[in-house]
């Protein structure tokens, strides 16, 4: 493996871990494990460090414009190659769940796209975002409706 391969395999597990020590972190609160959970956090924070060094020096971020593209190539790929066949397998084992999980991302992906395709067509825009907590659909603008995707109520969705 080259250096650049080892950089993108320590960005992927860096960030997993991040993720999962996030989660994991929620499971010690709900329990009450006050000092275990202040651990994972702390944790998932030193994991964030190490993906961003690694993926920096794996030169990974771009200008504004090639990492909005870079977004779109990511999201279509999801949307377009690896969710569909996620999917079918899922279903296909009988496994609803997963089944689901990989529907709501597959659909959030197709939007997540065209907004950045928006965003690199206005790139000085200026707007405010507003994501659904449960399927990760992201609206431009406030909006009163559902969620398309899983029909969350509106007022659920965090402004960003």
């Amino acid at each position: 493996m080259s250096t650049k391969d080892n950089l993108a395999t320590a960005f992927a597990g860096e960030s997993q871990a991040n993720r999962k020590y996030l989660m994991f972190a929620e499971q010690a609160e709900k329990e009450g494990h006050k000092g275990a959970a202040k651990l994972f956090r702390a944790a998932a924070e030193a994991e964030q460090i190490h993906a961003f060094a690694e993926f920096r020096a794996n030169g990974g971020v771009g200008t504004t414009a090639e990492n909005l593209q870079a977004a779109i190539n990511g999201e279509t790929y999801e949307f377009t190659e690896m969710y569909p066949p996620m999917i079918k397998e899922a279903e296909a084992e009988g496994d609803k769940t997963a089944a689901r999980v990989f529907h709501l991302a597959n659909e959030a992906e197709k939007v997540h796209a065209q907004l950045y395709k928006e965003a690199l067509a206005d790139i000085d825009g200026d707007a405010d975002y507003y994501l659904c907590p449960f399927c990760g659909y992201i609206h431009k603008g406030k909006t009163e409706e559902a969620c398309p995707i899983c029909g969350a109520k509106a007022s659920m969705f965090k402004k960003f």
